[in-house]
């Protein structure tokens, strides 16, 4: 699952959804020793992320999933919210949208397409200040990317739209378990985009490892 590290590189935990027993219930030390960065896609309990942050000597950023309602009485300690922002590490930019399509009317972390969008719009000035960014994070998977059809796991098109214009090396996204389809992709790409379900967890190398920057 890993891939070496070179000296430019670095590499990333990603998670989402699922606590992993491999790095939580049998966590042994040393087993994230060359972990640079973690990022959380959303629906984790706070106490989670916070073991992750207190064991490694590196930033933990996250956006929201649709459970996600204690976060704003309880939010993971040490950690970096990024929902609605874009944060740069080591050179690297990386926003964040989180949240799912509205399927519960008025729901907290819940989303209309049209809603979302104007999320996107609203940011507009952070996208141009930073020429852009590097990885987008979200919650939701985008529009018929390995999403799912109805309604509560459906993906939104304006992530494809972000992925179009702005050409991410990553889009990393949560939501879809790996038992809601037997489709379940981990790893796809859109466009020029390596596409990532951070379901459970996962590792990436950045820059993405078939790349030459």
């Amino acid at each position: 699952m890993k891939t070496a590290k070179t000296k430019e590189s670095m590499n990333i935990l990603v998670l989402a959804d699922q606590e992993s027993k491999y790095l939580y219930d049998y966590y042994e030390p040393g087993r994230l020793k060359d972990i640079d960065l973690i990022i959380s896609c959303g629906d984790l309990r706070p106490e989670y992320l916070t073991f992750f942050v207190s064991l490694c000597n590196t930033p933990l950023l996250y956006v929201k999933g649709n459970h996600d309602t204690k976060y704003d009485e309880n939010p993971p300690d040490g950690c970096i919210c990024i929902d609605g922002d874009i944060y740069v590490h080591n050179g690297v930019r990386i926003m964040g949208l989180g949240g799912c399509m509205e399927y519960i009317p008025k729901s907290p972390n819940q989303y209309t397409e049209e809603k979302m969008t104007l999320r996107v719009i609203g940011m507009c000035f952070k996208i141009l200040r930073h020429r852009g960014f590097d990885i987008l994070v979200t919650h939701a998977p985008a529009y018929h990317v390995n999403d799912l059809e109805h309604l509560p796991h459906r993906g939104f098109k304006i992530f494809r739209t972000l992925m179009e214009k702005f050409k991410p090396k990553y889009f990393i996204h949560g939501h879809v378990h790996s038992n809601y389809s037997r489709n379940f992709k981990r790893i796809d790409t859109y466009h020029e985009t390596t596409v990532v379900n951070a379901y459970d967890y996962y590792i990436i190398q950045y820059p993405p490892a078939h790349t030459n920057e």
